[in-house]
């Protein structure tokens, strides 16, 4: 009998404790550009729920994701910069023609290692109930697909908004359109979870090409008039409907009583489709603009890595806040590891550091100096013209250097006084550079960062027919 009641009472306080930690959702929009947003600044786009977000909660102005999504989802997963990784782009380095170029680019891991434990496996050890409904890209077979690296439930779709595939297979309602059918899930995922923590990650393909979009919403942007650079109706109809999957969230969220106990964090994978016009890479045709920023996705200006991030933690964060401390994707493993207790995997360093004491205090400062980004590989826009060539950044503070390995040039902006990284002042200011340098150096040592060699016959790729895989590296 007493052996009974200590047993009951053990597990009365565990479960006490579990409900005691806050629930934590992670929703990220795939290629959304930093002001395809209203709240981050289009007059176009309309975003009513995640804007009802950001007025509750707290807003990252420099907050940096990879140049394109898979690099960007691996580091969320595992809490490491690329180059532990190895995960730096989409697909094997022969997807652009590089034959020409001066490097020979280091070769991409296209799956997430096993031995790289995921968030999702610290939060499941630390007692939460883990569910993932979307896009994954870390590898869809055997011990790679997400039901495998730490969630409970796990259903991947991504490449059709329409007529989609998923995996496993899953019954739809013919005509249902992606977005729609992933916040179902999600919505059961937390009517079924809500007596004990959960995490869930939601990762859309909307708005990532074939531009699909449901008709009724398309509809409500026709006749709007185009404003900044934002203008494709069919593109805003593709926004609105990741916008009323934040918006049946919460709505589930405020229904179950659960909102108050409950982290929301909302995000993007890389940066928007657009700003190639204004870099010569394209003649026309963006689908949007980052404007202020420079570039897009696919680049390691700030148009390509800058991303929108939005928390929401009642009782932690300030409503209607905002922080501008450089952050990244690194960080978000170590802050999830934080708000649920969760235990760092053993032998995985971790490269970020929790943004836990920037939500409760936007003027907080974290303990590292810099964030950094490791490209040692090309992206290409089409023939002979490139989104980025291999390359390095390093930020601190305001300061961002850029080194490009062709040639070793460097450019150095003030992303305080020149968002747009108009002015390269490298030349102004060779300490800064000289400075900066050195410690991207460093960081590279320390991560065992390759770096792209000499582009040999022996070493280089057999040249590609003109146009091959043009219609993929337009998307990726």
């Amino acid at each position: 009998m007493t052996r009974c009641f200590l047993f009951l009472l053990l597990l009365s306080s565990f479960v006490r404790a579990a409900s005691d930690k806050p629930n934590v959702i992670f929703i990220m929009a795939d290629d959304l550009g930093y002001t395809d947003l209203a709240c981050f600044g289009s007059k176009y786009y309309e975003t009513p729920n995640i804007d009802k977000l950001a007025s509750q909660g707290m807003k990252l102005t420099s907050h940096h994701h990879c140049q394109n999504c898979q690099p960007t989802r691996a580091a969320l997963m595992s809490g490491q910069y690329a180059a532990r990784t190895g995960v730096y782009t989409v697909g094997g380095i022969d997807r652009f023609d590089w034959s020409t170029r001066p490097l020979r680019p280091v070769d991409n891991v296209v799956q997430l290692p096993l031995e790289k434990k995921t968030v999702a496996q610290a939060m499941k050890t630390a007692g939460y109930a883990t569910g993932m409904f979307g896009k994954w890209h870390l590898g869809e077979s055997g011990d790679h697909h997400p039901a495998k690296r730490g969630f409970d439930e796990a259903i991947s779709s991504s490449g059709q908004h329409f007529d989609f595939k998923t995996n496993p297979k899953t019954e739809y309602p013919q005509g249902q359109y992606l977005a729609d059918f992933l916040t179902d899930k999600a919505v059961d995922f937390i009517q079924r979870h809500k007596d004990a923590p959960f995490f869930l990650y939601l990762p859309h393909f909307g708005v990532h090409s074939p531009y699909q979009a449901k008709p009724e919403l398309i509809a409500k942007f026709k006749d709007k008039a185009p404003v900044g650079g934002h203008h494709d109706p069919k593109y805003a109809a593709m926004i609105a409907s990741v916008d009323e999957s934040v918006g049946r969230v919460m709505a589930a969220l405020d229904e179950l009583k659960l909102a108050e106990n409950t982290v929301l964090i909302f995000t993007s994978d890389n940066g928007g489709v657009g700003g190639y016009t204004r870099e010569g890479i394209k003649k026309s045709g963006d689908t949007t603009d980052n404007a202020p920023l420079r570039s897009g996705k696919g680049s390691l200006y700030e148009g390509g890595t800058r991303v929108p991030f939005i928390v929401r933690w009642p009782g932690v964060t300030q409503a209607g806040s905002s922080c501008d401390v450089p952050t990244i994707h690194v960080d978000v493993f170590p802050t999830l590891a934080e708000i649920g207790r969760a235990s760092a995997p053993e032998g995985q360093p971790l490269d970020g550091e929790s943004l836990a004491p920037l939500f409760r205090d936007p003027t907080a400062r974290l303990k590292r100096e810099a964030i950094y980004q490791h490209f040692p590989g090309y992206l290409g826009a089409g023939a002979d013209t490139w989104r980025t060539t291999p390359v390095g950044l390093i930020q601190s503070g305001e300061w961002k250097l850029m080194e490009f390995f062709e040639d070793g040039r460097l450019e150095l902006y003030n992303l305080k006084d020149d968002i747009g990284e108009s002015k390269n002042l490298s030349t102004e200011m060779p300490d800064k550079a000289k400075e900066l340098h050195a410690k991207m150096i460093a960081w590279r040592e320390s991560v065992k960062a390759p770096m792209p060699v000499k582009n040999t016959p022996q070493t280089g790729a057999e040249p590609k027919k003109k146009g091959k895989g043009k219609k993929k590296k337009q998307a990726e």
